[in-house]
């Protein structure tokens, strides 16, 4: 009985070792559940910025975030704020997840005596991103023409179904290119800023009770820096999966932005992305963190 006993913990714990990856993957698409849930209104908002057309006369007040916010809210009621929660856990949670898996096993590989330096860092976080990006990009498609409010779609499987049969496929991997010019600048340039804030902390505030503060504000500001500089392909990636049809190339797309709404338009919805992008890393990095401490791994 006491052998038996004894053999409980050490095969538990063997499993553990054999698996790093896989609860990297745990603690990531944890970590993506609960801010993708709480900051979903913001990346609805967003899109519906970039999205909305320009019908006003020239010198009518520009539409902002409070009043697409209200819109929103007064034809949709409140849950509208959330229309396109779905796909975005169905993006989210195993993306999020991925991302986290593969920048473990990247570190681990490439990094496991020493911690990357600021231009490791950027390349660590954005081939960590690539991967993500990729698998989940036909996710990410509907996610985004849900939030647009100009399709009908009544599920995830549904709309998949729908585009494969009218647009083909390929549709599904519309604004690609975007996509990654996006996500991978933005996750190399947030992990590097990240990290290298991290470092300069001294020691007793990084293992003190603070420790998960700390983290989240280094995790905002890293997020804000990767928000403003990834802005323009963001509005680029987004005219490109609500309306696939008329941009043929990514050069197309921003044409079309630039001679409809001058250089600006490459900066609409910055305010709500920022807000959203800068949150919802940091607090996908400060739970994956702190799982990751409870796990006895180190992140």
């Amino acid at each position: 009985m006491q052998e038996k006993k004894d053999a409980q913990p050490k095969s538990a714990s063997g499993l553990g070792k054999a698996h790093p990856a896989l609860k990297a993957f745990m603690c990531g698409s944890l970590s993506g559940t609960c801010s993708t849930l709480l900051f979903q209104p913001l990346d609805l908002v967003k899109t519906r910025l970039q999205t909305l057309q320009n019908s006003l006369s020239p010198g009518s007040p520009k539409v902002g975030m409070l009043s697409v916010f209200i819109t929103v809210v007064r034809t949709e009621k409140l849950f509208g704020l959330w229309k396109g929660v779905s796909p975005s856990f169905m993006r989210c949670i195993p993306g999020v997840g991925i991302y986290f898996s593969t920048f473990y096993s990247l570190k681990q590989h490439f990094f496991e005596d020493r911690a990357p330096n600021a231009g490791e860092a950027v390349l660590l976080g954005a081939g960590a991103r690539c991967v993500a990006g990729v698998a989940m990009l036909p996710v990410t498609v509907i996610k985004t023409r849900f939030e647009s409010g100009r399709y009908n779609y009544v599920s995830v499987f549904g709309a998949l179904r729908s585009v494969c049969q009218t647009e083909g496929p390929r549709a599904l991997y519309s604004g690609l290119t975007a996509t990654l010019l996006r996500d991978a600048p933005f996750s190399g340039i947030y992990v590097m800023f990240y990290s290298q804030a991290k470092r300069v902390l001294p020691h007793e505030i990084s293992s003190s009770g603070l420790a998960p503060v700390v983290n989240f504000g280094c995790g905002v500001l890293a997020g804000i820096l990767a928000s403003f500089v990834t802005q323009p392909a963001d509005v680029v990636k987004t005219h490109m999966q609500v309306s696939p049809a008329l941009y043929r190339r990514t050069s197309d797309a921003i044409r079309f932005v630039y001679s409809e709404h001058g250089l600006g338009g490459f900066f609409r919805g910055a305010v709500p992305r920022s807000l959203r992008r800068t949150l919802m890393a940091a607090m996908a990095w400060t739970v994956y963190e702190q799982l990751m401490a409870r796990m006895g791994l180190k992140s």
